[in-house]
C-alpha cells in the first residue's frame, strides 16, 4: 500500500468515527494528515498546526498498525512510532487505525 492510498483511507475513517475532542496531527514520512475533532465532526486536512498529539512514524511501521502485524506499545517503545503531547489521546486511536 502507497502513502496516499493509506493517507486517504486515513481520511475516510476520521470523518466517518465520532470527534475525538482534540486534534491530532501524523507525520507519515513527508506526509502530515492533521485532525480537527473538536467541533461536531472529525475536519481532517494537509495542515501543519500544532496539535493536542502529534505522531510520527513511516508508511511501512502504519501499515504495520493497521494490519495487526506490529504492536502499538511495541512500536512506541522500539522507537518506530514517536509520539509528543497526550499520549492518553493517542491510546485511543485504535478506532483510526482498524
Amino acid at each position: 500500500m502507497d502513502a496516499t492510498a493509506l493517507l486517504a483511507q486515513l481520511n475516510e475513517q476520521a470523518k466517518s468515527t465520532d470527534p475525538i475532542g482534540a486534534t491530532i496531527k501524523f507525520e507519515v514520512d513527508e506526509h502530515i494528515v492533521f485532525i480537527d475533532g473538536t467541533g461536531d465532526s472529525n475536519v481532517v486536512s494537509q495542515d501543519n498546526n500544532d496539535a493536542d498529539c502529534t505522531i510520527t512514524t513511516s508508511v511501512d511501521t502504519l501499515v504495520q498498525l493497521k494490519n495487526g502485524d506490529l504492536n502499538p506499545m511495541m512500536a512506541v517503545m522500539g522507537g518506530k512510532v514517536k509520539i509528543k503531547g497526550d499520549m492518553g489521546l493517542a491510546m485511543k486511536l485504535q478506532s483510526l487505525l482498524s
